[in-house]
């Protein structure tokens, strides 16, 4: 027995030796090729297995041809284990660097719209992960691109509108003051009307913005408190009456399901406005002996998730202007010169803001004869 562990010790001792050694080149190599790295890793390995039986032998007296072929067997081995590595060194820096090349190939077309391309043939377990986590971010990459041009798409598009409904309330306005500065205005009380319209226009104009800004800066503080949302529609009812009567459009409320007297947390203002910003543009879009209904219901199948629909008589959307609809600047049509008394096209973008900020989502739909908008709120807990 204790020849056995004095034979381990001098094995251990041999082996310590080469790996000290092989654990220095290690250091000293460290920013070198992975052939090298594995190249001595693999040296290190044999002349461990080499040190340690040299330093049993001695102890056990061998003679020199039997050292000799115990040597002979070690060196046999370490040239098979040196060209081993160097094999596998050199296939997996080549696979590196095939991976090094699809990745700068990237980086260069990404700019083009091109798109990451893996490099064929096999790879290790971690080469092959790695090429998957590129290929994943390559496309997060694109859409965050993708998105990052329809937005300045959008901007572009809302400066161009806004400058333009800007400058003709304000071409207006200046005409009117001349006027009444000249004594030329045949009705001042007319234009003074005019002029507190065209104001009253321009300051709801900067609102929408002012509110826009804060929704796209995350800065949208919100109240939230418990309340009805048959509280809210009724509200909101009562707010896009007068517009309604005055455009000939029936205003109707059908009555909510029984399931949907669930409660939601929200900040009353804030969703006072989007439901008013969606009324609004229904009747706008709905011509004279028109109906927009309001309609409250609960989806069970979205953990008890209210639904608010406000369906028009506008005809219907484009298909391919769907996508567009909550998008800043929008109005569904390409002329410069909206319908009046149409706004500048911030209304529906305010509204996924907000309700996307209650953790909520809107939605539209073409149904016969219109469209319909849907706010879909998660319901109070508790």
């Amino acid at each position: 027995m204790n020849d056995i562990l004095l034979m381990a010790a001098f094995a251990f001792l041999g082996a310590a030796v080469a790996g000290l050694l092989g654990a220095v080149a290690l250091r000293l190599l460290r920013n070198r090729s992975l052939v090298v790295s594995v190249s001595v890793v693999a040296a290190t390995a044999v002349t461990a297995m080499l040190l340690g039986t040299l330093a049993v032998a001695r102890e056990m007296f061998l003679s020199g041809h039997d050292l000799t072929v115990v040597s002979i067997v070690c060196l046999m081995a370490a040239v098979v284990s040196l060209a081993t590595a160097v094999l596998l060194g050199r296939w997996v820096v080549a696979r590196s660097n095939a991976l090094a090349a699809a990745t700068r190939s990237f980086g260069h077309a990404f700019d083009a719209g091109g798109s990451f391309a893996p490099p064929a043939g096999g790879a290790t377990a971690e080469l092959a992960a790695l090429s998957r986590e590129l290929a994943a971010t390559a496309e997060r990459l694109a859409q965050s691109r993708q998105r990052e041009r329809a937005l300045d798409a959008s901007r572009r598009e809302l400066v161009a509108w806004i400058s333009h409904d800007l400058r003709t309330p304000l071409a207006g306005l200046r005409a009117m003051a001349e006027a009444l500065e000249d004594g030329m205005a045949a009705d001042p009380g007319r234009y003074h009307r005019q002029i507190r319209a065209e104001t009253e226009r321009l300051d709801a104009m900067v609102g929408d913005l002012f509110e826009l800004s804060r929704i796209h800066a995350g800065a949208l503080a919100l109240t939230p408190t418990r309340m009805s949302v048959h509280d809210l529609v009724g509200d909101a009812l009562a707010g896009a009456d007068p517009l309604a009567r005055e455009r000939g459009v029936r205003l109707v409320g059908e009555p909510p399901e029984p399931a949907a007297a669930v409660p939601v947390e929200v900040d009353g203002k804030e969703m006072t406005r989007v439901l008013g910003n969606l009324l609004v543009n229904a009747i706008r879009r709905t011509p004279a002996d028109g109906t927009v209904a309001v309609t409250v219901a609960v989806r069970e199948r979205e953990g008890a998730a209210v639904v608010v629909s406000v369906t028009d008589q506008c005809g219907g959307i484009p298909e391919e202007d769907l996508a567009r609809v909550f998008d800043t600047g929008w109005r569904g049509n390409h002329a410069r010169t909206p319908v009046p008394p149409a706004g500048a096209g911030l209304g529906l973008a305010i509204v996924r803001g907000i309700v996307e900020a209650h953790r909520g989502r809107a939605e539209v739909r073409n149904v016969p004869g219109g469209c319909r908008f849907e706010v879909t709120l998660p319901a109070a807990t508790g």
